[in-house]
C-alpha cells in the first residue's frame, strides 16, 4: 500500500511539471512579438534560386531601382491560379517600364511548381522558398499575398488574397519608377 501511494505522488509531481512546462512554452511562443512587415517598411532582402532560369538566383536588393511585385503562392491555392494569368499579361506590358514580378512558390516540390508554371506558359520570374524562410520573414498568411515594393525598396502596399486585373494594374502603376 505504501509503494502505491509513493508511485502516485511521484507520477503526480512529474505530470504537474510537464503541464507547467507546456504552459510556459505556450505562453512564451504566443506572447512573442512577431515582426510584421507592413506598408512603409523596408522589404526584407532574400536570395532564392530561380526555377525558370537554370542556375540563376534572384536577390531582392539587386532589383533596387525597379518597382517589384512579390507574389507568394502555391499550386494548391485556387485564388493563386486565378490571378497568375493577370500577372503574366501585365508583366509583358510593364517589364519594359521598370516593373519586376517575382512569384515566390511555397510548395514543397519543384517538379509540381515547374509543371504548373509551364502548363500556364508563364513568363515572369519564379523562385522557390523551399525552407519557408522568406515566407516567415514576410509573415505570410493567407495565400496568395502580394507585396508591392517601391524602387527605393520600401513596401508601398500589401494585398492579402487574389487580385483582379484592374486592381493589379493600379498597384503596378503605383510602384512604377518615374523617368
Amino acid at each position: 500500500m505504501h509503494k502505491k501511494k509513493k508511485r502516485l505522488i511521484i507520477r503526480t509531481v512529474i505530470l504537474s511539471v510537464l503541464v507547467l512546462t507546456l504552459i510556459g512554452v505556450l505562453y512564451v511562443n504566443f506572447s512573442k512579438e512577431r515582426p510584421v512587415v507592413a506598408e512603409g517598411d523596408e522589404a526584407p532582402n532574400f536570395k532564392l534560386k530561380r526555377l525558370d532560369a537554370e542556375g540563376e538566383t534572384i536577390e531582392l536588393k539587386d532589383l533596387e531601382g525597379k518597382g517589384v511585385m512579390l507574389n507568394f503562392w502555391a499550386t494548391y491555392c485556387e485564388p493563386c491560379k486565378e490571378e497568375m494569368p493577370y500577372m503574366d499579361e501585365l508583366y509583358k506590358e510593364y517589364k519594359d517600364k521598370g516593373i519586376e514580378i517575382v512569384a515566390i512558390s511555397v510548395d514543397s516540390n519543384e517538379f509540381v511548381i515547374n509543371n504548373f508554371y509551364n502548363k500556364l506558359g508563364l513568363t515572369f520570374p519564379s523562385v522557390h522558398d523551399k525552407n519557408g524562410t522568406v515566407m516567415e520573414a514576410y509573415d505570410i498568411v493567407p495565400l496568395p499575398t502580394s507585396f508591392f515594393v517601391n524602387p527605393d525598396g520600401t513596401i508601398e502596399r500589401v494585398v492579402k488574397g487574389a487580385l483582379t486585373l484592374e486592381r493589379l494594374e493600379g498597384y503596378l502603376q503605383e510602384i512604377q519608377p518615374t523617368s
